[in-house]
């Protein structure tokens, strides 16, 4: 069975089939729509083979529905029927879950992906936990994500931003009672260094993580 994975994010849409090399993108952002979406990738990958689909979302995703719209993206995403649009058997995840099942190795762990947002997930045993812990308040004057994602480093620079990372991770970590701690997203690059334990993850486990989607040992552990 060959495997297309999407990862949709806040600035690039990433994907990539079984047997194919190199990953592709598109940029993505506020006027990405799920039918542009659709139209976009199928223009890139003409050339591929594929059976079924992976799709990560920066946004809820409840048993394999989307049920929230995505606070970076364009409209629209909530009633879209990828699998009519790709004519293809579609899994829909939160692309955090899915990055943090790409990276997973056991126990129970946390992934905190610094983006666009701030992603979250928790595999538990090999149960996927997708979290929105983004919008929880912090510091009485936002949330998480207002300082830790891509706003936050923009607007506090590198140096501040580096301190409410290291704040919030430790405070999540604390709460969750994390035996592994994986931090992800494009962000991630610009910490010095890794709160005590963690450790880094790449865009690569987001596809490892589609591809493990449709592993027979992931489907009766999986919750999304």
């Amino acid at each position: 069975m060959k495997i297309l994975v999407i990862d949709v994010g806040g600035t690039h849409v990433k994907f990539q089939a079984t047997g194919q090399r190199q990953r592709r993108k598109l940029p993505s952002g506020p006027g990405l729509t799920p039918h542009l979406m659709v139209r976009e990738v199928a223009s890139l990958i003409g050339d591929w083979q594929y059976d079924v689909i992976s799709i990560g979302l920066p946004t809820r995703v409840l048993r394999g529905q989307v049920v929230a719209e995505p606070a970076n993206l364009g409209r629209g995403w909530i009633r879209f029927d990828f699998s009519r649009a790709f004519s293809r058997p579609v899994k829909l995840i939160n692309d955090a879950a899915m990055q943090a099942l790409g990276a997973y190795q056991g126990g129970r762990m946390l992934f905190l992906g610094l983006g666009t947002g701030l992603g979250s997930a928790m595999i538990a045993d090999g149960v996927v936990v997708p979290m929105e812990l983004a919008h929880l308040p912090y510091k009485k004057t936002g949330t998480y994500e207002d300082f830790v994602g891509r706003r936050g480093l923009e607007r506090n620079g590198k140096k501040k931003w580096r301190r409410d990372v290291a704040d919030v991770v430790g405070r999540l970590e604390t709460a969750l009672e994390a035996e592994d701690l994986v931090l992800g997203g494009g962000n991630a690059k610009y910490l010095k260094k890794l709160p005590k334990g963690a450790r880094r993850c790449t865009n690569a486990d987001a596809i490892k993580g589609g591809y493990r989607l449709w592993a027979e040992r992931q489907e009766h552990g999986h919750k999304d």
